[in-house]
């Protein structure tokens, strides 16, 4: 019982990590294949379609700052109480969740912006606004789990 607290800190790297990692896995997989789709009709929208098909893997990223920077926190840390442990779990959830959520979201926006790319490529910086307003969300998720995790002591 006494290592329930680390227990649940590594839960919460886990949900950070894992969940909007999941999102991004998904969100670059689907915009992937639109972008393919764009390219094979012309190849020279490749470097366009890149930026658009890579949006959704910040959510990952975001994930894993956050994952990391709680795993350096309690490294060399032998026992947390499960109040503290609670903290680490909870300070994993807005961005774990909202990552995940957002980077599949994110990328059915992709999908439909490079529709934009395909037929009228002068215009596809429209796309990455309307995707951009999407990472606004996963953001904010991770500035909060920012500040729950530094406010842990």
């Amino acid at each position: 019982m006494e290592q329930w607290g680390i227990y649940l800190a590594y839960a919460g790297i886990a949900v950070a990590v894992l969940f909007a990692g999941y999102g991004s896995a998904f969100g670059v997989g689907l915009s992937g294949q639109a972008a393919a789709g764009v390219v094979t009709e012309d190849p020279n929208k490749f470097g366009k379609s890149v930026i658009l098909a890579a949006l959704p893997g910040t959510q990952g990223i975001y994930g894993f700052v956050i994952g990391m920077l709680m795993y350096m926190k309690i490294a060399g840390i032998d026992q947390l109480t499960v109040a503290q442990g609670l903290q680490y779990l909870v300070a994993g959830l807005p961005v774990g969740i909202v990552g995940w959520f957002s980077g599949m979201w994110q990328s059915r926006v992709v999908v439909a912006s490079m529709g934009i790319l395909a037929k009228r490529p002068e215009e596809s910086t429209k796309g990455i606004i309307y995707a951009g307003m999407v990472e606004t969300y996963a953001i904010l998720a991770f500035v909060i789990s920012f500040f729950l995790v530094n406010n842990i002591r």
